[in-house]
């Protein structure tokens, strides 16, 4: 990719290219300069990822206050309500403004289609095929690349927030791009950049989403909120190599069976709807029984066999299932699929008031990095997408705080400063880096995955501080832990690129792992996506949010119902 002069400075800066970055940069008002950072490139998202739909109340037997109540519902209690009431209120005229950006959802007729998902009490969700992110965020980005005002800064990583050092205001970002580091002001930071599923064994979630966003805000002082609510789909194809596609819930609705290596429905030893079980109860039984019957409880899987469903129902119903198997080699007519719960979405994130603004002046937050309040314990399906857009579209209301930034009345000029490292410590740093990675999302699928309990937790979180003690030591983290503002550096390393993402994406799931094993040992009761087992029922005391400001916790007060 050829490289681009990076402007020193910008009026709004978005971290992040998936749906929420890219419609928060549309957004914006066209007379402000924007940068767009993303780390890959702004086709590779979450976002793109996502199969299911966007929902909204656009039906005449639907109604935004039937919306409210299934996302509240869902929320086991900790949704805060005016936030759900924004969310279902904007729905439609967002789902207007994406067709209006050439959002191509599928039609019956001339009407939109509608589709029911698990939870909803209506035909609610819109729908492209079953790659409805893939074609939101192509629409989205083909818009952002006509922009003028908006320039695109692609293989970027934020390293850290640049906050003033009197007021504590962020002003911008240290940005790594091309071998070198950059500090970028800007009058506003945006922080889009999704989830943090890779720092579990098993997710969803692409190789970006490494908790970046989240990570970043925390060690600037931002407030957490709700860290150990994590999502996880019972059913993901897990197979060495491929990715962790879902096989929706419906197939096993249409009659498929949840089976072990000996071919026995094991689902029914846990519930009694067996495999039809609500989604968390299903990924509790798949865990539980891995963990009694296999040998490395990480890498498993159990397989889910079609084979009693109608072969001419699979062909109508799962066309793209059929394909994506056959791709890795499983001909779903004949074979079982091996599969296995995965990390899927992340509840908590960054507090965020209704226009996205967190407790640190000048920073602002969107879709999954950002906790608004909408999904609670858990999220209603295909609130997600939607979420991403209504908040995306709040940034258009920020017109009085988000100004132009001056030019610097005097521009401070360093000479770069050079980071070297021998090939041989180089190598050993490497090393060591390589092996947090390999360990870590091991460590917290066996500690803070589906099941958890006080003692595996605390062992845990012992380990990860350890970990990071041993990675704070590596020469490289100390030299970026100690640099300036302003201080510009240069690599003399070598695949500088390749070493610093692995450093920079390390460090943050480091930290993401650490905020998570805390705050699911800081709650000790279960409730939507935190099960404890030493705690296996919801407690009234504890209808409260975790709240997280470096490394305090404390509950919150009673939310908003």
């Amino acid at each position: 990719m050829p490289q681009i002069d990076i402007p020193s400075q910008f009026d709004v800066l978005v971290v992040g290219a998936g749906a929420a970055g890219l419609y928060t940069a549309l957004c914006l008002p066209e007379y402000l300069q924007v940068g767009l950072i993303t780390k890959e490139t702004v086709s590779l998202s979450a976002s793109d990822w996502a199969q299911g739909g966007i929902a909204a109340a656009i039906s005449p037997e639907d109604s935004p206050s039937l919306h409210i109540e299934d996302t509240l519902e869902a929320g086991a209690g900790l949704c805060d309500r005016p936030a759900v009431e924004f969310l279902a209120q904007q729905a439609p005229s967002c789902i207007q403004s994406l067709v209006n950006l050439g959002v191509a959802f599928d039609r019956h007729g001339k009407a939109l289609a509608l589709t029911l998902e698990a939870a909803h009490s209506r035909n609610r969700v819109l729908h492209a095929a079953d790659t409805t992110g893939r074609e939101v965020t192509t629409t989205l980005t083909a818009q952002v690349l006509r922009r003028q005002n908006i320039q695109v800064i692609q293989q970027a990583l934020a390293l850290s927030l640049w906050l003033e050092p009197q007021s504590s205001h962020c002003q911008g970002v240290s940005l790594f791009y091309q071998g070198e580091i950059h500090w970028v002001r800007a009058g506003a930071v945006v922080l889009a950049t999704g989830g943090g599923g890779q720092v579990f064994a098993q997710t969803t979630n692409p190789d970006v989403s490494t908790g970046d966003g989240v990570a970043i805000a925390w060690r600037a002082g931002a407030i957490l909120r709700d860290l150990e609510f994590v999502q996880f789909h019972p059913t993901a194809l897990t197979k060495p190599g491929a990715d962790h596609f879902l096989i929706s819930e419906a197939v096993r609705g249409e009659g498929a069976h949840l089976v072990d290596n000996e071919g026995r429905r094991f689902a029914f030893d846990y519930h009694s709807a067996g495999e039809l079980a609500p989604r968390d109860v299903v990924s509790r039984a798949i865990f539980s029984h891995l963990q009694q019957t296999a040998a490395d409880p990480a890498t498993a899987h159990v397989w889910l066999d079609m084979r009693p469903i109608p072969a001419d129902k699979i062909r109508h119903r799962f066309p793209n299932i059929i394909k994506v198997c056959q791709h890795w080699g499983i001909d779903v007519f004949n074979e079982p699929i091996p599969v296995a719960p995965a990390a899927h979405y992340w509840m908590g994130g960054i507090v965020t008031d209704l226009i996205n603004r967190t407790n640190i002046q000048g920073l602002y937050a969107v879709g999954e990095t950002a906790s608004t309040g909408v999904h609670g314990a858990n999220r209603l399906a295909s609130n997600s997408l939607l979420e991403c857009i209504v908040f995306g579209a709040q940034m258009a209301n920020l017109k009085d705080e988000l100004t132009k930034i001056k030019d610097e009345e005097t521009k401070l000029s360093f000479h770069p400063l050079t980071f070297r490292l021998s090939d041989g410590d180089w190598q050993i740093q490497q090393t060591q880096l390589e092996a947090f990675r390999e360990k870590l999302p091991r460590l917290v699928w066996q500690s803070a995955g589906i099941c958890r309990e006080q003692s595996v937790l605390a062992d845990a979180i012992a380990t990860v501080e350890f970990w990071q003690q041993d990675f704070a030591a590596l020469p490289l983290s100390q030299f970026l832990m100690a640099l300036r503002p302003y201080e510009p550096v240069k690599f003399d390393i070598p695949n500088a690129e390749k070493q610093l993402r692995l450093w920079a994406e390390t460090r943050n799931l480091l930290d993401v792992a650490y905020l998570i094993l805390k705050s699911a040992v800081f709650r000790t009761e279960s409730r939507g996506g935190h099960y404890r087992l030493d705690y296996p029922q919801p407690d009234p005391a504890w209808q409260v949010h975790t709240l997280v400001q470096k490394h305090q916790w404390r509950k919150s007060v009673v939310p908003n119902k």
